[in-house]
């Protein structure tokens, strides 16, 4: 549906995609040797998480870990522009547009919220009293901002890799419903290993975790691709990606008491998080004439 709020083409570069024109490299080489790149780079961390226990004295290796592995992408994706582009353009450093910056912050609260609070009315998962006392006193604004900087530090690595390179690069070639679908499901497959042979997952059955993990992550690949596309800055990723991990995996949850239901139902492998982002997908995808012309294409 060419026409409605298409961006041009050259004001779309300058925000941060790299050019068709003038960008020799074929970008299928420049992608699979970023993906090559983040998967052996990755490789040391998710080893090192696997082998070693999880205990109470090993949270703070473990969470080094994390991070380190989190920012592999980014690091690959550095090398890879190096390489092929020998300059680090193209990543979308650029602010763009306010009012998606906006949205990547606030669509990740307001659906936190939605969730969350549907488990407290429903009791499947009570909101816990003792707890909001703590979290909304003026004692927990240096604990609150800290774990929102420490959570976008941690997105910005996957960000930059994913949002900042893959998904500039796959629109090279192909249209926008192939380019979230792919950049998707690499996204989802670099999860695997910590799933199977590490602790990322949820507290029953490893098929649940899976079952509820990949639509997941496969529908917030499309949403955080069309910002990205419509924004022409990776900012707005980091922000989305950032604050979803800190108020779906941390603030949210310390409102809320501990189920076996509410485990099931919240948090990164419950089935509602599967479902909101199933919506939401559906939702940006609907709009993905709203994006540059060039990009429009589901082909």
């Amino acid at each position: 549906m060419p026409g409605r709020g298409v961006v041009n083409l050259t004001d779309y570069t300058c925000s941060g995609i790299p050019a068709r024109l003038g960008h020799s490299t074929d970008p299928r080489i420049t992608v699979l040797t970023y993906v090559l790149l983040t998967f052996v780079f990755s490789s040391v961390f998710w080893y090192l998480t696997s082998a070693t226990p999880l205990v109470a004295a090993n949270a703070a290796v473990l969470m080094t870990y994390a991070v380190a592995a989190m920012w592999c992408p980014a690091a690959a994706a550095v090398v890879t522009r190096l390489l092929f582009q020998r300059n680090l353009k193209g990543f979308g450093f650029g602010w763009g547009k306010t009012r998606l910056q906006l949205l990547g912050m606030l669509l990740p609260i307001g659906a936190g919220f939605f969730m969350f609070g549907s488990a407290w009315l429903s009791g499947v998962a009570p909101f816990n009293t003792e707890k909001a006392a703590t979290v909304f006193s003026l004692s927990f604004i240096p604990v609150f901002l800290f774990g929102i900087i420490f959570n976008l530090f941690a997105a910005s690595g996957e960000e930059l890799g994913w949002r900042g390179f893959l998904v500039p690069e796959l629109s090279r070639w192909m249209g926008f419903t192939a380019v979230a679908l792919v950049s998707g499901a690499i996204w989802t497959a670099w999860h695997f290993p910590l799933i199977f042979f590490g602790t990322y997952h949820g507290t029953g059955p490893l098929w649940y975790s899976l079952l509820v993990f990949v639509p997941s992550v496969m529908g917030a690949g499309l949403v955080l691709a069309w910002l990205r596309l419509a924004s022409g800055s990776v900012w707005v990723a980091v922000f989305f990606h950032g604050f979803w991990n800190y108020f779906i995996q941390q603030f949210y949850p310390a409102l809320t008491v501990t189920t076996q239901a509410g485990n099931m139902m919240l948090g990164e492998f419950g089935w509602f998080v599967a479902f909101a982002y199933v919506v939401l997908a559906a939702v940006f995808w609907h709009y993905r004439y709203r994006l540059p012309a060039f990009v429009q294409s589901s082909r």
